[in-house]
């Protein structure tokens, strides 16, 4: 599985694919507020730096795909960058945000390193076409009604721009109602395509629109489904932290408690040095 030829990406200096370690890519799943973001943006420096693994920091300015209409959507893009930029400059971490619409990746792109495609729009031509053209690195979240080989339609879209700066993102396969699993098989299947493959496991824990007009989760499996990710050879590992999960103001169900990290990646980087041992 590892023998599979897969592209390094350089995100301002955290390498992600070939045979490097892991990446891990973490925040909160909404920018709150900035002193928040702030201090969850040190605490992932303070840790990532102790363990000697890279990190791009995560958060989005605004949550377009949320169940209600009455769920918190972030600063919205204006804020949102400018408090991005804030973090960028202050604690020299790349950045990853989801950009909902074809118009805002220009005013995105001038701050995000990586422009991320979410799951439910993987298949939006537009908004594929309008993300490679920015020149910045996309990462494209594998939609949950996706089959693994069903990616390469996605990465196309991408690489018609003349971009070949892409990642990829599984995020579980929907179950049913109101359920997803993972079936890991898809991670080889996907690195296959010659890019890095990265594994959202928090949200692979969600259970999509499944109380009452929020998404719930299990995240007592986090720490279960992390591990077996790294078992079969993630490029990198997606994860939503928060201080307090059950005060989060978007993914409370199923954001892993930063208190809980440090131990986990420790777990992790023991795993990966494995399996990626030369």
């Amino acid at each position: 599985m590892r023998s599979i030829k897969v592209k390094t990406i350089n995100i301002n200096g955290v390498k992600i694919g070939g045979n490097n370690r892991f990446v891990l890519i973490a925040g909160p799943c909404v920018i709150e507020n900035e002193q928040e973001t702030m201090r969850i943006a040190r605490q992932l420096k303070s840790i990532t730096s102790r363990l000697g693994i890279g990190l791009v920091f995560k958060a989005s300015y605004d949550k377009a795909n949320r169940t209600s209409i009455d769920s918190f959507r972030g600063p919205g893009l204006k804020k949102g960058i400018e408090i991005l930029a804030r973090v960028k400059e202050r604690y020299k971490l790349p950045l990853l945000s989801d950009v909902h619409r074809p118009e805002d990746m220009g005013p995105a792109s001038e701050v995000i390193d990586i422009i991320q495609i979410p799951a439910f729009l993987s298949r939006q031509t537009d908004m594929l076409v309008s993300a490679g053209r920015t020149g910045r690195i996309v990462n494209i979240k594998k939609g949950q009604f996706m089959a693994p080989w069903d990616i390469k339609h996605a990465i196309k879209k991408v690489e018609s721009t003349g971009n070949h700066t892409i990642i990829v993102t599984e995020r579980g396969y929907t179950f049913g109602y109101n359920m997803l699993v993972n079936d890991f098989r898809a991670v080889p299947l996907m690195r296959a395509f010659g890019y890095p493959v990265v594994f959202d496991v928090t949200h692979s824990v969600q259970l999509p629109s499944a109380a009452d007009g929020v998404s719930g989760g299990q995240k007592e499996y986090i720490e279960i489904l992390a591990r077996a990710g790294a078992a079969v050879g993630i490029d990198g590992l997606f994860l939503e932290v928060h201080p307090r999960p059950a005060k989060a103001l978007s993914d409370a169900a199923n954001s892993l408690e930063l208190g809980r990290l440090e131990k986990l990646l420790k777990t992790i980087k023991v795993i990966d040095e494995i399996i990626k041992k030369d």
